[in-house]
């Protein structure tokens, strides 16, 4: 079933560049890669043996008060992954340049992604002026990707860094600023033409705003939506039933729709194969690569010489917890933009340079009396920020280099270190929420119950779990996520489906899938949820893994509640 091109993928997925090799369930492999992926199995093992260590084996806690200190526990962790401690220039980006992650004492865990610009950076502008401003745009989509190139040199600069860090070539492909990524799926399933090419098949084991106005757009238009499902309990593609869905006869069109998928999953941090993406196009569908969830230089694995797809969202929208909030990026290859219909557009946006605060208003003559009026206005340090944007004018005409210094760092760490060091910080943290058993329990009831990968090798930067209590009732995960943000940690939380049980856990499938509240008859799990970003450090996963142990003591919630009232702010809703 290989290609010559996904054989030739493979070979430059296995030299140890790529985080998701194109073998991943691959249901005929040669020998060659049967070879290879023995070495690679051997590597998995010793990686996991390697986990097991890093927190005191054999050793379970059931009282958060015995837990180790943050000290002992990272002398541990860097016997274990002795190779973390070469990963120091992340730290020292982290505290020169992002110096509120480090002295805020708040533990941000609650978003993937990556900003433009360093926080440092923001703040070396003037005071409450932004670093760019957004306007939306009327036309559609189509117009404006035969546009392509027309802008603000500001947006030209930005949209170049943009391409550039994502290893795409402005030959190829077209790109639209859109306000959110909600926008940018939402203006596919607008211009996508869905007469000829009827179906959408995605691949989520998680609910997504931004993937339901897609579907409901597209269903709009006629489309015949499809869904991948998820094995539990490991959330594994169930991939039989994904095979027979891009493989379905189509009764003679040229085209079977639009595949959207994403190379990890952003709540379980479950990691799937670019075979899935090569299986499409081969069987004549249009992909659309969802990079959203990826880690900041996972783009550098993927070979898109090899394997191109024709649409690809990302976003970049937070600075690591604070403003700007940034925008979406949609990319589309401009062999297909001929095949787009006409759209209304809304979402597409431009890129300014932030707005003159010393403009005359709109109806303004610009007389000598009204200039002297302003300048009684201004008092020494709105000048003073004047001078500023004036000199910064003059260098952005001088260079036209826009310096965006957020992405500047993670293209110099490179995709080795900043994989490796997360790999070595999610799979701690995996390992130590096992370690957290109930006490006076018998069965040894774990305190914490993780979907998807446990400790492996390639899984990504995200982990989904609840907390259960010593009665085996699950802590809502809203609660969790209230009570460590009274904590100084931000977590997320969601809803994981479209679930496949075998018959082996159909009666677990009845205790643990709930109604979806949005959509009565979807069920699934309500989860909490963790991001680690390229800047997340032992400290952050420690505290978190300190924090859940709490939830050992049976009383912790009933206190928390009783201290909110004390401090006399709202008390929680259990």
């Amino acid at each position: 079933m290989h290609s010559s091109r996904l054989r030739e993928a493979t070979q430059v997925c296995l030299r140890g560049c790529c985080p998701n090799p194109i073998i991943l369930n691959d249901p005929e492999p040669d020998q060659a890669i049967a070879k290879t992926r023995g070495t690679s199995s051997a590597c998995r093992h010793d990686f996991a043996a390697m986990t097991a260590s890093s927190l005191f084996p054999n050793t379970n806690f059931t009282n958060h008060e015995s837990i180790p200190s943050l000290q002992e526990s990272y002398i541990q962790f860097i016997k274990a992954y002795p190779k973390y401690s070469q990963t120091s220039r992340v730290d020292e980006i982290r505290s020169q340049e992002y110096s509120h992650l480090s002295f805020s004492n708040h533990v941000c865990l609650d978003y993937i992604g990556v900003g433009l610009f360093s926080q440092s950076q923001v703040k070396s502008q003037p005071s409450d002026f932004p670093m760019f401003d957004i306007t939306f745009k009327s036309g559609n989509l189509k117009s404006e990707l035969l546009r392509d190139g027309e802008g603000s040199e500001l947006e030209s600069g930005i949209k170049k860094r943009i391409m550039e860090f994502l290893k795409i070539s402005q030959n190829e492909y077209s790109m639209v600023f859109t306000a959110n990524r909600s926008s940018a799926f939402k203006l596919v399933a607008e211009s996508y033409p869905f007469k000829t090419s009827p179906k959408l098949l995605k691949v989520y084991d998680h609910e997504s705003e931004a993937l339901d106005s897609m579907i409901n757009t597209s269903e709009k238009r006629g489309a015949r939506v499809m869904k991948a499902e998820f094995k539990w309990p490991r959330f594994r593609i169930h991939s039989e039933k994904l095979r027979k869905m891009i493989a379905r006869k189509n009764n003679n069109k040229k085209h079977r729709g639009l595949f959207v998928f994403p190379l990890q999953s952003r709540m379980t941090g479950a990691s799937y194969s670019y075979q899935w993406m090569t299986m499409a196009q081969e069987h004549g569908w249009h992909v659309l690569l969802d990079s959203c969830a990826l880690g900041p230089k996972d783009m550098d694995s993927f070979g898109l010489s090899l394997i191109r797809p024709d649409f690809l969202v990302c976003s970049f929208y937070k600075v690591f917890g604070e403003n700007p909030t940034g925008f979406g990026c949609l990319l589309v290859k401009k062999s297909i933009v001929p095949i787009l219909e006409d759209s209304t557009g809304a979402g597409i946006v431009s890129i300014i340079p932030p707005k003159n605060l010393f403009r005359f208003p709109e109806d303004s003559s610009g007389t000598d009396t009204e200039l002297e009026q302003i300048t009684k206005l201004e008092t020494s340090d709105m000048k003073e920020m004047q001078s500023t944007l004036m000199k910064n004018k003059a260098t952005e005409n001088e260079s036209s280099i826009i310096k965006c210094r957020s992405l500047d760092q993670v293209d110099s760490l490179g995709l080795m270190l900043i994989s490796s060091r997360g790999r070595y910080l999610i799979n701690w943290l995996v390992s130590a929420l096992t370690k957290l058993l109930h006490p006076n329990r018998l069965d040894n009831f774990p305190l914490v119950k993780i979907y998807g990968p446990k400790v492996k090798f390639d899984r990504g930067p995200a982990l989904a779990f609840n907390v259960y209590d010593w009665k085996g009732e699950k802590v809502e995960p809203v609660l969790v996520q209230k009570l460590a943000d009274r904590n100084n940690i931000s977590l997320g939380h969601g809803f994981l489906n479209h679930i496949w049980f075998s018959e082996k856990y159909e009666e677990e499938k009845m205790k643990i899938l709930v109604r979806n509240s949005k959509e009565k008859e979807t069920k699934g799990i309500t989860v909490v949820t963790v991001a680690l970003t390229f800047l997340a450090n032992f400290e952050d996963v420690y505290r978190l893994w300190a924090f859940i142990s709490q939830f050992l003591d049976a009383d912790f919630v009933e206190k928390e509640r009783w201290r909110y009232t004390a401090l006399n702010q709202k008390t929680i809703e259990v």
